[in-house]
């Protein structure tokens, strides 16, 4: 038993990866399932569809290996954070569809509870702003929007979880209703200094307590899979919101290291030791992860469309038929056009917490097409990322001036990479293995198994596969960081 299996719950897929005793892997099952958009701006998922992916992809990966339940030694989850799942405690049947973290519908909620004040003392616990991506004003609307759902948690019927929470209780067969502190430091209901549920909160959002999970360390005793699902018991070991898997995966243990991860969105964490820095930025202050009891917190910036916005090159306007076409087109690019495209197709996130903005390119002619665009979509998620870290130097000062440390589906585009490093005029490290975000929930599994090693001996094996140094003279990366900022406060004002 020294093999580790590591469930990575992303927001368009699910992966099953398992590594051995050296966190090498050894082998993977993927499957996509599908996206719900019941109205502009919302965004949901099917719980069960979800579930059927995780069991498929954990069955596909053990066949691929080789291997069968009783040969691993633990098992590790990383999820897509904040998105939202109540159901019923008897039956685990979900009462509505998830609501996905990119989902806006309750932007007027937080509008209002901003309007009344509350933000500061919100903000001061959590380390969050009042924004519909996290997950508090979420269950306020399920359980407002779902007929009895509200008396039916009164009564302590039902359960609430963000993704994890909700594997887990279907993977223990019902037995443990728990998340860990990272999960949990992204509701918008959790005291990150004291790091327990903040009461006052939950009566704030008219939230039963009964509704929530039991909060552990990252790495820790969750349970064991039911042994009907995969033909033996597992132990699962370890859990990290994504964002935060991937900062561990990345061994960013030490305070000032920086990693940025491009998926779906992009989320920049720099980690800050024990300190709790509060932004003056518009950062969140969230909890990088939690061992044996003891906190390390961070700045995180979010950007909620990254990865996506091929997606919509993809998907949307249909120029391309894989992501990997977007490299040649980009290169084929009259960069002398100059177009800046802002996809804010479901808000901004950080620093500027828009839930309203949308979507804009400006600079179109003419001559504008597929290239161009592809370069433009591109270009944004380097563009959105100096955001990030202007602002993270600002609450932080130079310990925010290191060289960055990426991972995601989108670094493998070495393209994009070298525009990074250019924009930000800072070094870019692409590690070798660059399933960071699977390998950071396995390493927390193996860890509390007593396979893996502590922090720093792990962060030895961190090993660069390419370093992008900048090229880009400070001239034109500080007039184009100029206009995408002028285009951002234009598609603002629409």
């Amino acid at each position: 038993m020294t093999h580790i299996l590591a469930i990575d719950q992303g927001t368009t897929s699910t992966r099953a990866i398992i590594f051995d005793a050296g966190l090498r892997v050894i082998a993977t099952a993927q499957e996509e399932f599908p996206q719900i958009y019941p109205a502009p701006g919302w965004v949901e998922h099917d719980p069960e569809g979800i579930w059927q992916t995780v069991l498929s992809t954990v069955r596909g990966v053990l066949s691929k290996a080789g291997l069968v339940a009783s040969d691993i030694a633990a098992l590790g989850i990383t999820n897509q954070r904040e998105t939202t799942v109540i159901w019923d405690r008897a039956t685990g049947a979900p009462i509505h569809n998830a609501i996905v973290w990119q989902d806006r519908r309750t932007a007027e909620t937080c509008a209002t509870l901003r309007a009344n004040g509350q933000e500061p003392r919100i903000s001061a616990t959590t380390g969050l702003l009042l924004d519909p991506y996290f997950s508090a004003t979420k269950v306020s609307w399920l359980l407002d929007h779902v007929p009895g759902a509200r008396e039916r948690a009164l009564r302590g019927a039902l359960a609430f979880g963000t993704i994890d929470s909700f594997l887990i209780w279907r993977l223990t067969g019902g037995k443990r209703h728990l998340t860990d502190a990272t999960n949990a430091a992204r509701t918008l209901l959790y005291d990150i200094g004291a790091n327990a549920w903040d009461d006052e909160i939950c009566a704030l959002l008219n939230l039963p307590t009964n509704l929530l999970p039991e909060v552990k360390d990252c790495a820790a005793d969750f349970g064991v899979t039911d042994p009907s699902l995969f033909g033996a018991e597992i132990p699962i070991l370890g859990v990290a919101g994504d964002q935060q898997a991937a900062t561990v995966g990345q061994a960013c243990f030490t305070p000032g290291m920086l990693k940025s991860t491009y998926g779906t969105g992009c989320f920049a964490l720099l980690n800050t030791g024990g300190e709790r820095v509060a932004s003056q930025n518009r950062l969140l202050t969230t909890i990088a992860y939690r061992l044996n009891g003891e906190t390390t917190y961070a700045l995180e910036g979010s950007i909620f469309i990254a990865g996506a916005v091929v997606q919509w090159l993809r998907d949307g306007l249909k120029i391309i038929g894989h992501a990997a076409e977007t490299q040649p087109l980009a290169e084929a690019a009259d960069a002398a056009q100059g177009l800046v495209l802002v996809p804010a197709f479901t808000g901004l996130g950080a620093p500027y917490w828009s839930p309203e903005c949308r979507g804009a390119i400006f600079g179109l002619t003419r001559n504008s097409g597929p290239a161009e665009f592809a370069r433009a979509a591109l270009e944004s998620v380097g563009l959105q990322t100096r955001d990030l870290l202007e602002a993270m130097r600002s609450d932080w000062g130079t310990a925010a001036e290191g060289v960055l440390r990426v991972d995601g589906g989108m670094v493998a585009s070495d393209w994009t990479m070298q525009f990074l490093a250019d924009i930000l005029g800072a070094p870019v490290d692409r590690p070798v293995v660059t399933e960071t975000t699977a390998l950071g929930a396995a390493y927390l599994a193996g860890l509390q198994a007593g396979i893996c090693p502590p922090p720093a001996e792990f962060a030895e094996s961190w090993a660069l596969e390419r370093r992008f140094s900048p090229q880009m003279p400070r001239a034109e990366r500080n007039a184009k960081y100029a206009r995408w900022q002028r285009a951002v406060q234009a598609a603002m004002t629409v």
